[in-house]
């Protein structure tokens, strides 16, 4: 791995003695948001002149999309994937205490990694275990934020710059969003990546970026922003296109209200984007309406019936004449300081079958090598018990899904979790060696960004990797 170190930005240092860094977990500050944020999920780029396919067409055969899963809170990666060598094992489990899983109850994963050290999964994922052993699914072990690679000497002697708001919710979730962890950046990596492929799409007319979660950082771009849309589907204004009489004048007034031009910027902009937002209202519910219903059944729980709405707004991409798109889900429940075992396993399980389905899902539409779903998590947490749960950490584990995945693999080192160890900050915190920038790198080139546009997404990257030089990490097939 080519490593480049660029003087592009002045980064703060920060003096970290280990009595410092233990703690050091402070909220972050919210900065305050303009007026107009609140309507980024109605901003749209205006039509071209291209026409758009007719409904009910297939997604093109080039078409490719990526599914963001936020799991909010902090998720307890090294309770997900254990070692299930007897060593390692029983370094986990002493690390971890009254946390530990049973080896006996992990699930097993067909996979030993260079060292001969064999893993389980979470006995609440069987579906995702399945996946594993079909390779159709990849671990990244011990990813985390980082502005260059560190090492535990220079964070500790303050040598090393560090990402601002460690262990902070806020800070680390936006740091994952953006992957420009020295600042609180304010447009996403996804939207960055919109910013460059939408035009792409031959339906300009519909958002790239498509939320299940409302506005969020990551589909934030310059020129594209998220489009909302709900587990039932797209919310427009309910009193447009009615057929009672009384809503037909509501509707023929607020027709005339948006269609008027205002000397006021505000109220101009906002009008426009309340009239795009129905625009793309109208075209993607005519499209959902023309879908035969797909035959995998999904489960009523929250997190499934989102994948299920993805997995049919893929199913119209063709109709929509979409290439390239993305969809953010935020799955909360994860930041588990105490009740860890009972609620972990809860929330893992229902993300688990989600993903199961949303997998039958893409095989059933012939969709399965054109997108690929990932995890990502405000940080790990630590391998030490606080007696109830555990508290906020750094470095753990991803998972990404799909048909063009490398799969059945756990990429990057997987650390050993023995307290005392060359990554162990102290208190079960592990120090990231794979970077965040590695891992999205690779999910931008898999969706088209040209090697040369990344270090404009990603200003770090070249600490960790070379733009043109392969894959970043090799979890893609590119």
């Amino acid at each position: 791995m080519g490593h480049k170190h660029h003087d592009k930005k002045p980064t703060t240092r920060m003096g970290m003695s280990r009595r410092k860094f233990l703690g050091s977990a402070a909220c972050a500050a919210v900065g305050s948001t303009t007026f107009l944020s609140s309507f980024t999920s109605l901003g749209m780029m205006n039509s071209l002149a291209a026409p758009r396919p007719a409904l009910g067409a297939p997604p093109p055969n080039d078409y490719r999309a990526l599914v963001c899963i936020l799991l909010a809170g902090g998720n307890d990666s090294f309770n997900m994937v254990v070692p299930t060598t007897t060593e390692p094992y029983n370094d986990y489990a002493t690390s971890r205490s009254n946390v530990a899983l049973t080896s006996g109850e992990l699930l097993p994963l067909n996979y030993t990694d260079p060292d001969g050290i064999n893993y389980g999964l979470h006995p609440a994922m069987p579906e995702v275990a399945n996946l594993f052993n079909d390779g159709k699914a990849a671990f990244l072990a011990n990813i985390g934020t980082l502005i260059e690679p560190v090492t535990k000497t220079q964070v500790f002697n303050g040598t090393a710059p560090l990402p601002l708001g460690l262990q902070s919710h806020a800070d680390q979730a936006r740091h994952w969003q953006t992957s420009i962890p020295q600042n609180r950046h304010a447009k996403g990596w996804g939207g960055k990546v919109a910013d460059i492929l939408a035009a792409g799409n031959s339906n300009q007319d519909i958002s790239m970026n498509l939320s299940l979660s409302g506005t969020n950082l990551w589909q934030a771009g310059e020129t594209v922003d998220e489009f909302t849309i709900t587990p039932q589907g797209s919310v427009g204004i309910s009193v447009l296109g009615g057929t009672d009489p009384f809503e037909v004048i509501l509707g023929q007034g607020l027709d005339n209200i948006l269609d008027q031009t205002y000397n006021d910027v505000l109220k101009q902009t906002y009008a426009k984007k309340v009239k795009d937002s129905q625009t793309q209202h109208e075209v993607f519910t005519a499209a959902l309406d023309d879908l035969t219903p797909l035959a995998t059944q999904f489960s009523a729980t929250g997190i499934s019936r989102q994948m299920r709405m993805v997995a049919e707004s893929i199913a119209i991409a063709g109709g929509l004449g979409m290439a390239r798109q993305t969809f953010y889900i935020r799955f909360g429940g994860f930041d588990n300081h105490g009740e860890l075992l009972n609620n972990h396993s809860a929330r893992l399980a229902l993300l688990s079958a989600a993903i199961g389905e949303f997998n039958q899902a893409m095989e059933e539409i012939g969709m399965s090598e054109n997108v690929t779903t990932f995890t990502v998590s405000d940080f790990a947490r630590t391998l030490t018990s606080n007696g109830f749960g555990t508290d906020h950490a750094w470095g753990g584990n991803a998972m990404v899904f799909g048909g063009a995945v490398n799969g059945g693999q756990i990429y990057g080192h997987y650390p050993s979790l023995a307290l005392g160890n060359d990554l162990e900050l102290g208190n079960g915190v592990l120090l990231p060696e794979l970077c965040t920038d590695q891992y999205f790198a690779e999910l931008a080139l898999w969706l088209g960004v040209d090697p040369s546009n990344l270090e404009d997404i990603f200003p770090n990257v070249g600490n960790f990797y070379t733009p043109g030089t392969g894959n970043p990490i090799g979890f893609l097939n590119l």
